[in-house]
């Protein structure tokens, strides 16, 4: 909260010469992996590998350097090479500040919302289709998510830019049982208006 009450005094001060707080909007798509790692506490599984992820963004530019939005992503990590998986979907509001220098638009910032996070362990691999599995653990629970983040956007052209970003996603609340933690890096598009 300490950051996006920064954030927001920043916007306001650098804009309160010209009048106009609102400076355009963007949008767009980002896939990501990464390397996580953790442990499912209940059972005593250690868990790590290399998520694949797909999401997006949305945010409105206020003044010269300060973004606000939201964005949202879901994110699998495979388990076991049987159809094991952790898969979580995760969301929340997005506030960052960034700098244009020539054509690169780096960016630093931070997602606070929550999510939930789904595990499906199976002891082996089906046989067949529809076939039940002895030893099989599911569990879905949710969470509330902290996701700082650092990135850059290179600039394609006025309306178009491509991104890389760098993120640490981290549960709000100690306890929780099944999220891997890590970075993950995304690549992605982004149209700008």
């Amino acid at each position: 909260m300490f950051v996006i009450a920064v954030c927001l005094l920043l916007a306001i001060s650098s804009t309160a010469q010209d009048k106009k707080l609102l400076r355009g909007f963007d949008g767009g798509m980002m896939v990501h992996s990464g390397l996580l790692r953790g442990a499912v506490k209940p059972i005593d599984y250690e868990t790590s590998g290399a998520p694949f992820g797909i999401g997006g963004v949305a945010r409105l530019h206020l003044g010269d350097h300060f973004r606000v939005g939201g964005e949202g992503y879901i994110s699998t990590l495979n388990q076991k090479g049987n159809g094991s998986y952790i898969k979580y979907g995760w969301g929340g509001m997005a506030t960052d500040i960034y700098f244009v220098t020539g054509r690169l638009m780096p960016y630093v910032g931070v997602t606070i919302g929550g999510g939930a996070a789904t595990t499906l362990l199976m002891g082996e691999t089906p046989s067949t289709a529809w076939a039940p599995i002895d030893d099989t653990i599911y569990n879905k629970e949710g969470f509330m998510a902290f996701d700082p983040y650092v990135g850059c956007d290179f600039i394609v052209s006025e309306a178009m830019h491509l991104t890389l970003k760098i993120d640490y996603l981290h549960t709000l609340i100690d306890g929780h049982q099944t999220l891997p933690v890590g970075p993950r890096v995304y690549f992605g598009f982004l149209f700008y208006h």
